[in-house]
């Protein structure tokens, strides 16, 4: 008989921590890649609200929807037999109310078959956090660089470099920790503050952007596969050349279409 895989839980997070195992997460939109992704043994699949650019093509992560991202959830969650599936709530999906949120995050949760939500924002959303958690949903959050509000922040430029900012960055990790989120992500900080940041805290923290001292890791599955040669910030590192890989494949398929050497006769009926 074979052994059964065992799905990576929030417990296995604080368990990684402890032991010092560093978490592996990557995004994931549809179920061909999740599914490669988790036979290669990730540890988390994010359904990223970047879907709304990289499935989309949308300047930012604002105009996703709730239905959207049930959508790619559901087909994400079905090809994860090992690794842990968060799905990020979409902008207005939470900001306008606890009972809201709460009824988002439970429906997303439903309809999808995945584990967990993840939202950003700190001390003004603690109060929503709670709610969803003691709706049975478990959070993960999102500090630091929080695309949702970019047109709060003006951009996309590394957050809490001054110390005002640091100082309650600081003390929002320990607010989402006390809430009950069972762990989170840190976008665009300064790796010295995100070291700190991992060490004043039990759970797990998630860097994109934050450096080596965190307790895991996460990237956009396709800059971190190169499919896009021209986008490649300083936190990002391709280990492989999709545009190129696909690029040649679609080039060759098509001079052979062209050329008649394709099907040829072992290819045909």
């Amino acid at each position: 008989m074979s052994e059964q895989i065992k799905k990576v839980t929030v417990k296995d997070f604080t368990a990684m921590k402890v032991r010092g195992e560093k978490i592996a997460m990557l995004t994931a939109y549809d179920y061909t890649m999740a599914t490669l992704m988790d036979q290669a043994g990730v540890d988390a699949l994010l359904v990223g609200d970047s879907a709304s650019n990289v499935m989309q093509g949308n300047a930012t992560t604002l105009p996703i929807t709730v239905d959207e991202m049930i959508i790619y959830g559901r087909s994400v969650a079905r090809a994860a037999k090992r690794a842990h599936v968060v799905i990020d709530m979409p902008f207005g999906s939470y900001q306008i109310g606890k009972k809201e949120a709460a009824e988002n995050a439970v429906r997303i949760i439903r309809e999808t078959g995945a584990d967990s939500v993840k939202l950003e924002g700190g001390e003004s959303f603690i109060e929503t956090i709670s709610y969803i958690i003691r709706a049975s949903v478990p959070v993960m959050g999102h500090l630091g660089l929080t695309p949702q509000s970019v047109n709060c922040f003006g951009g996309y430029s590394v957050r809490a470099k001054e110390d005002a900012e640091a100082e309650k960055l600081l003390r929002d990790v320990k607010l989402l920790e006390n809430a009950g989120c069972y762990a989170l992500v840190l976008e665009k900080v300064p790796a010295e503050l995100a070291q700190r940041a991992a060490a004043s805290v039990r759970i797990p923290i998630i860097g994109i952007g934050a450096g080596n001292g965190v307790d895991g890791q996460v990237l956009v599955s396709q800059d971190m596969l190169g499919a896009n040669p021209d986008f490649k910030p300083k936190f990002v590192r391709h280990y492989a050349n999709m545009f190129e890989m696909v690029s040649n494949a679609v080039k060759s398929y098509s001079a052979d279409v062209k050329n008649q050497n394709f099907p040829n006769e072992e290819e045909s009926y």
